[in-house]
């Protein structure tokens, strides 16, 4: 991207082809997707868009094309994801979490691995392949993901483990709140990279790994998870009850290494979630700008006439203008460093999120009572706007987390981002403000006089 932002024709050609998906195809089912109380019955309603979606290469459009992926730049990802995101964000996040379950067999998979898993959902002609990508598990004492790299025994923070048996590894434990992975029917998606302990004695990050377990594996059960935004984005409960899976499932680079599977993948998302935000602000701005325009509160001209609207609606606008072009940067960003961006992507993954809620009650401030009523959507935007910060690695926990171990390094360059120079991820930098574990001649849970209140971070 050239530093004045101007979008190359082949940008403004992908950013025109997903408008007019999400326009055309996406728009009129979106509303019913989330008014459907069923998660899974809400989710099969996108199903004829999603088919449609693959016909257009949308799924898997960041996947690299000698895999036959779309082969599109993480800019050129982000362009096309604003304008999917911003008439439905949670079907921009079931094609996000494609890329979250494939992208890492692309960066640490051999390339039989490749071929074979990559290659198998560029390939399908069904219109239905899903890709799940499962870390999140459910909270606990010691536990909960957000601590997942907590120096802490007994694996604490993940405790979903896989044991080598033969030519097979066999998966307990549960996943709490990954999206895809149920695929269609609850039955799972065709493929799901899930994060695993296979170093059984470790804690912490130490032990961690990534296996693809396929459609159809025994010994799975999935359960749908009701939630109060992006309902065209599947969540799910999944239980292991030992699931054989063969070892060639293993992705190779990431044995031993699975923390760092999920800190670049939040990395490569956190512009992508970003642009979600931007997204959201956006049609929430354009509606409150187009009722500013028209209502007149009994004056004797439309009130964006007046300092108050038209102030807090240039400050709106000014916000989604600056988000959008820290997107931009952080995306280019990946795309000049290998796909690694720790700190900037959850820099960016913060800014754009936290910033999208003040935009969306600023612009129902200037609707007034009117943005409660149900048809103006505001509503809507209003939960998307409470969901972003929390979900793709919660901002009060993975997120600042991944910025406060980056800048604590003494090697850290403050002005990195500035000259676009490289800033490396460590395992040392894992860990900087989580819980610490007990020592083994410790109880690892306190007793109850001594207990104090557990804060999931």
């Amino acid at each position: 991207m050239a530093i004045d932002f101007t979008l190359t024709e082949k940008q403004r050609e992908v950013q025109s082809s997903a408008r007019a998906f999400a326009q055309e195809v996406l728009a009129p089912v979106s509303d019913q997707i989330d008014a459907e109380p069923d998660p899974l019955k809400g989710f099969q309603l996108a199903k004829p868009a999603y088919a449609e979606a693959c016909r257009r290469g949308i799924p898997f459009s960041m996947l690299p094309a000698e895999y036959g992926g779309g082969g599109l730049s993480n800019v050129d990802f982000v362009i096309a994801a604003e304008e999917i995101q911003a008439v439905d964000p949670g079907f921009g996040t079931t094609v996000l979490v494609n890329g979250l379950g494939l992208m890492p067999v692309w960066y640490y998979g051999t390339e039989e691995q490749k071929k074979r898993f990559i290659g198998s959902a560029t390939a399908d002609e069904s219109g239905e392949f899903l890709v799940g990508y499962a870390a999140s598990e459910p909270p606990g004492t010691p536990g909960g993901t957000a601590n997942f790299d907590a120096p802490a025994i007994d694996g604490a923070g993940m405790h979903v483990t896989a044991r080598l048996d033969g030519d097979e590894y066999v998966i307990n434990g549960r996943k709490y709140w990954p999206c895809n992975v149920g695929g269609w029917d609850n039955k799972g998606a065709n493929l799901n990279l899930v994060v695993v302990r296979t170093g059984s004695e470790s804690g912490g990050t130490a032990g961690l790994s990534a296996i693809m377990v396929e459609r159809g594996t025994p010994g799975i059960t999935y359960r749908s998870i009701s939630t109060s935004a992006q309902r065209s984005a599947p969540n799910c409960e999944i239980v292991f009850e030992d699931a054989r899976v063969p070892a060639s499932n293993l992705i190779e680079g990431t044995k031993g290494n699975g923390d760092l599977v999920i800190n670049r993948n939040f990395a490569w998302s956190g512009p992508v979630a970003g642009i979600g935000a931007v997204a959201v602000a956006r049609s929430a701005y354009e509606d409150a700008l187009r009722w500013a325009k028209t209502y007149t509160g009994g004056g004797p001209k439309p009130i964006i006439h007046y300092q108050y609207p038209g102030y807090v609606l240039g400050d709106v606008a000014t916000k989604i203008e600056a988000a959008r072009y820290f997107c931009w940067k952080s995306a280019h960003y990946l795309d000049q460093h290998g796909y690694h961006g720790e700190m900037l992507g959850a820099m960016c993954k913060v800014h754009c999120t936290e910033m999208l809620f003040d935009c969306v009650y600023k612009c129902m401030q200037v609707v007034g009572v009117n943005s409660v009523d149900k048809k103006q959507r505001f509503d809507r935007y209003l939960r998307e706007a409470a969901l972003l910060p929390l979900y793709d690695a919660g901002n009060f926990g993975m997120q600042r987390r991944r910025v406060h171990g980056v800048m604590v390094d003494e090697g850290f360059n403050p002005r990195a981002f500035m000259d676009d120079e490289p800033v490396d991820f460590t395992k040392d930098m894992e860990g900087i403000d989580t819980i610490p574990g007990p020592k083994t001649d410790e109880p690892t849970i306190p007793s109850p006089q001594t207990a104090e209140p557990f804060a999931v971070r």
